[in-house]
């Protein structure tokens, strides 16, 4: 079950990329990033009320506010590299990020078994080879360096998303993504009220353009919740992963509606990185 809620979060935060990075083509970032985490946290609030998740203890609040912070900055970034560079280079980048809460499995104390191990190897390096041979051409320095900070922040964002729901309750993973969305967007609100009086407050987003939104913000909030309960089931080492194999979604989703080739190893990176899966799944 923790690993089909990991595999779970994948496919939603892969579409959500592909849709968010899609819509950021057209659309200032901050309206795309801005939407999608307002439309997260409208549909939190209910949540925490129905589920009773507001008398939760408060542990989730210090994780839930620094996962705001971090992510908002994380996913900002992200998504200019997306509107700026190759999907299927931009987004297996971003998910090295993994890295950080494997990292911190191991170092608190988690012994994932050899064939979780190697999974997780086969799993890194198969993201590694599905960025493909651009990783130094049209894609220029810039969209790798945003990508670079995404990685690092969404690496953060995963350890932090498990710390805040480390109770293993329903109401802790409720209140961890809804202190995480509100501190988002209130940070969000701020940097454009400071904006406002030289640029406007246009942001540029159509009624047309909503449904996409609404999904993005659906998805990545789905994903969220998903691997928090995915995380306190199971080793992070290995949900985190997991759910970072999301580029393959990604990077699938662009070759079919953008036309973006998989080429030179990027097709057995995306083969290896599913035979990690295999892995950790029967470790």
């Amino acid at each position: 079950m923790p690993a089909a809620l990991a595999l779970l979060a994948s496919l939603l935060w892969g579409t959500a990329d592909f849709l968010g990075g899609s819509a950021s083509r057209r659309l200032p970032v901050g309206s795309v990033v801005g939407t999608s985490q307002l439309v997260a946290l409208l549909g939190l609030v209910p949540a925490a009320v129905l589920t009773g998740a507001l008398d939760e203890p408060r542990d989730y609040l210090l994780p839930g506010l620094a996962a705001g912070l971090v992510g908002i900055v994380a996913l900002a970034a992200f998504y200019r590299a997306l509107a700026l560079g190759t999907m299927g280079v931009v987004a297996p980048v971003a998910a090295l990020g993994v890295v950080v809460p494997v990292a911190a499995g191991l170092v608190g104390g988690e012994s994932p078994s050899a064939l979780q191990l190697g999974g997780i190897v086969a799993a890194i390096v198969g993201v590694v080879l599905a960025s493909g041979p651009e990783l130094s051409g049209r894609a220029g320095a810039l969209p790798l360096l945003l990508a670079g900070v995404a990685a690092v922040g969404f690496g953060a964002v995963f350890v932090l998303l498990a710390e805040g729901s480390a109770s293993g309750s329903l109401g802790s993973v409720v209140m961890t993504l809804l202190t995480m969305r509100l501190t988002a967007v209130l940070l969000l609100t701020g940097l454009l009220l400071v904006r406002a009086p030289r640029h406007g407050l246009e942001l540029g987003v159509r009624r047309g353009d909503l449904p996409v939104l609404v999904t993005v913000g659906a998805f990545d909030v789905g994903a969220n919740a998903a691997f928090a309960v995915a995380s306190q089931s199971d080793l992070l080492t290995v949900t985190a992963v997991l759910a970072s194999l999301y580029p393959v979604v990604t990077v699938l989703l662009a070759r079919q509606l953008h036309g973006e080739r998989l080429v030179g190893p990027q097709l057995p990176g995306v083969g290896l990185a599913l035979l990690g899966v295999v892995l950790l799944a029967g470790g």
